[in-house]
């Protein structure tokens, strides 16, 4: 597991030692790893841009020059967030749905290795957001994204800042998925991240397990953001990260902190 405060032994000796010969003194070289390391390790990862959570990972011993292992990685929590945990999590979601997507949401944290307790319970939590139904879906009509008597979806047929570039955009490109993937843009970013063509076939973006692994590399572009929120428990942050707003914040954090209890 990551090194972080209460490990012992040898290998925070190394670590305070590096630490010390970069100018970040952990006091008392020691194999313990207390206070002193921490702060030492905060710093050092603030001075390096890293995340500065005080645990060692795989990437702050990269900075380091320490050869990370298979087990300095963030522990994998999915079989933590089991059908009746998640249940809880979307008491109003009928749970066929998630016997029969959950496994896709879990897959395609792995595939892009999120699948950290946090970062599981920031992908279900956005997921009750967006779609609380726990199924990937169509964006509906509004009169926010459809004029009066005017061609569905054709508000969105210019906006630039969606990358669309003109009549039929608005309705190729709408939302979609868990987490309604919008405009021609983010359709062919996501799509090259997940190797799918989803500007050719759009329609990609509500098959389940394409749907995931859309929701996985969406949150990855953000994992810095969110994972800053989260040390100090700024929930309506970490929505900001995803959202860009507070829509659905209420379902969020709900979710958020009954599978935080459940999976203590």
């Amino acid at each position: 597991m990551n090194l972080k405060k209460g490990a012992k032994g040898d290998r925070v000796i190394t670590l305070q030692e590096i630490l010390k010969k970069k100018g970040f003194d952990p006091g008392s070289v020691d194999g313990d790893f207390g206070n002193g390391t921490e702060a030492a390790v905060i710093a050092f990862q603030k001075s390096e841009g890293l995340l500065a959570d005080g645990i060692v990972g795989s990437q702050t011993l990269s900075a380091l020059g320490i050869k990370a292992t298979a087990q300095d990685q963030r522990p994998d929590a999915s079989d933590k967030f089991t059908v009746a945990v998640v249940s809880e999590m979307f008491p109003s979601t009928p749970l066929g749905n998630i016997k029969k997507h959950l496994p896709f949401i879990l897959a395609g944290l792995e595939k892009f290795s999120l699948s950290d307790r946090d970062m599981i319970l920031m992908a279900l939590s956005t997921i009750r957001a967006e779609t609380e139904g726990f199924v990937p879906i169509d964006e509906f009509k509004s009169r926010y994204n459809t004029p009066p008597s005017g061609a569905p979806f054709s508000l969105y047929d210019n906006r630039k800042d969606l990358g669309n570039k003109g009549p039929t955009d608005g309705a190729d490109f709408k939302g979609r998925g868990f987490i309604q993937l919008t405009g021609r843009a983010n359709y062919t970013k996501l799509g090259a991240q997940i190797g799918k063509n989803l500007v050719e076939n759009p329609n990609l973006a509500n098959d389940p397990e394409v749907a995931a692994e859309i929701l996985a590399a969406f949150l990855k572009n953000v994992e810095r953001r969110i994972r800053e929120a989260l040390l100090t428990y700024d929930l309506k942050t970490a929505r900001r990260a995803v959202n860009g707003g507070t829509h659905g914040l209420d379902r969020f954090e709900s979710a958020f902190k009954v599978g935080r209890k459940l999976t203590a």
